[in-house]
């Protein structure tokens, strides 16, 4: 076999540069592949070209499981745009809003409100931000701690869910790059045992209500609060704009979120306890359980609207595929991904990257890296799904090479991306939880910077503690640290964030 030596890690680190050059990961990734296959056939720019598209690209678009994969991300895109659509996620949201009678119940509502609405990290904060809106003014909380709620709560608990789309995503990339080393583990069941090391999304999801229940604020959020309460009388905060989506969320059912979510989280459970004692779970059969799980809960809801709104199904059905062309872009990540991952396996990457690490990094202190790398390159990049794409394919390879546990190398990948993504100004969920809030965007960025790179902080420490010791249970320590940094940071340079009671309470 041919020795690379250098050249072999050309790919991944041109792709890694073009990303944060660029900030675009489909160009990142494209260049990865043309430059690996450049060397492949000794930099003849005819044959790299064929080489590209003919034994990379089409090889993995056309590979049956990759088909699969695309298919599944379709359907389950189409399911959440028909339940947007439909209001019933708007109806659930409102709804909770009953019971809003103090300021801390209104923090935790529009957490737990975005907890509830796990299956899409973007429509999450166009769903609950407006509907917060004018409960967070009526309690003179500022629009930048709704945003911060409603960024914390989307993308960190959707990627703890695995029958949803980045669980998808994710149970790809696990498949191909356990494929490339020779590692036969089931992807879901290596999903599933990896949620315990995701540090990351826990602890961000846990950093929300310290914030509430202390009733401070620190850092840039303590001084925007200031602000807001001082310019109170003055600020214009668009009351009334949304009396109309109000009004169609109070008509609208609640059983239209409830029911099709339903019918499909039963029929997943039943499916998987299904092929788990009829000759066990396979990814084939992972895929085909959320394809028909997804299906029938689109139609229930398609005949819910039917019954409820007068939707006919024509109309509907082309709603369903507009949802799923809007993963679209998705797709061409995951084709573009697996294309780059059979280079460097072709280009032998792993091997030379880990004879550089053998002996320098411990492989206790590998996962800890990757996921500084990846914070790194969402961060620069704005997209979490790029970083996993580009860095999964690294990681899992050197990190076998290493010996390095493999459920932390993946967790790191995924904590890192998604820290990186949270931070990032210019991704998309940063931006949409500013629109869901209707706050500055810069604003929303600086805010909640200071909450989450104290979070980061913690998970860094987490993965160092979890490479030497390689035990779930750290996660409860870096729980438990992070609730001490956390109301540490509070009493030290916190304030209280409305210090008079707002008339009435």
């Amino acid at each position: 076999m041919q020795e690379y030596g250098f050249l072999s890690i050309v790919p991944p680190l041109l792709t890694i540069f073009v990303a944060l050059y660029s900030r675009n990961v489909i160009v990142a990734l494209v260049v990865g592949i043309l430059s690996g296959s450049l060397i492949i056939v000794d930099f003849n720019p005819f044959y790299a070209l064929l080489d590209a598209i003919e034994n990379q690209v089409l090889e993995e678009f056309t590979n049956g499981t990759q088909s699969q994969v695309l298919i599944t991300m379709m359907v389950i895109g189409g399911f959440v745009k028909l339940l947007e659509i439909s209001g019933g996620a708007r109806a659930f949201a409102r709804r909770m809003l009953s019971i809003v009678s103090t300021r801390v119940k209104a923090q935790l509502l529009a957490w737990l409100s975005g907890l509830a609405i796990f299956f899409t990290d973007s429509g999450n904060s166009l769903i609950i931000g407006p509907l917060y809106r004018s409960v967070f003014d009526e309690f003179r909380l500022c629009r930048e701690k709704l945003a911060y709620i409603l960024d914390t709560t989307s993308s960190p608990i959707s990627i703890l869910i695995p029958f949803i789309g980045w669980g998808a995503y994710i149970m790809s990339l696990i498949e191909r790059t356990y494929a490339e080393v020779g590692l036969t583990e089931n992807e879901f069941t290596v999903l599933i045992k990896v949620i315990p090391y995701q540090f990351y999304a826990f602890l961000a999801l846990l950093t929300v209500p310290i914030v509430v229940m202390t009733g401070k604020d620190y850092g840039p959020m303590k001084r925007i609060q200031h602000q807001y309460l001082e310019a109170r009388d003055l600020m214009d905060l668009g009351a009334g704009t949304h009396d109309v989506e109000d009004e169609e969320a109070a008509q609208t059912p609640v059983g239209m979120f409830l029911y099709p979510l339903g019918v499909m989280l039963f029929l997943v459970g039943a499916l998987i306890t299904w092929h788990a004692t009829h000759g066990g779970i396979t990814g084939a059969h992972i895929r085909s359980t959320l394809i028909i799980s997804y299906l029938f809960a689109s139609l229930t809801c398609m005949e819910m609207m039917r019954r409820h709104q007068g939707r006919g199904y024509t109309e509907m059905l082309g709603d369903f595929i507009k949802g799923a062309e809007g993963l679209v872009y998705v797709s061409i990540v995951l084709v573009l991904a697996w294309s780059l991952s059979s280079v460097t396996t072709d280009i032998r990457t792993a091997d030379y990257l880990a004879s550089l690490i053998s002996g320098t990094v411990a492989p206790a202190y590998f996962p800890m890296l990757v996921f500084v790398m990846g914070a790194l390159i969402s961060l620069s990049t704005g997209s979490s799904y790029g970083t996993f794409a580009i860095l999964m394919a690294i990681a899992v390879p050197v990190g076998y090479q290493l010996d390095a546990s493999m459920y932390l190398t993946i967790a790191a990948v995924l904590s890192g991306g998604l820290f990186g993504d949270h931070v990032s100004p210019i991704s998309d969920t940063t931006v949409l939880a500013s629109v869901g809030a209707d706050c500055p965007h810069l604003n929303h960025v600086t805010t909640q910077a200071g909450y989450a790179g104290l979070t980061g902080a913690v998970t860094i420490i987490a993965y160092w503690m979890a490479g030497v010791y390689e035990t779930p249970y750290v996660l409860l320590v870096a729980m438990v640290i992070l609730v001490i940094a956390m109301t540490t940071a509070m009493r030290l340079f916190g304030a209280e964030a409305v210090p008079d009671k707002r008339p009435g309470l």
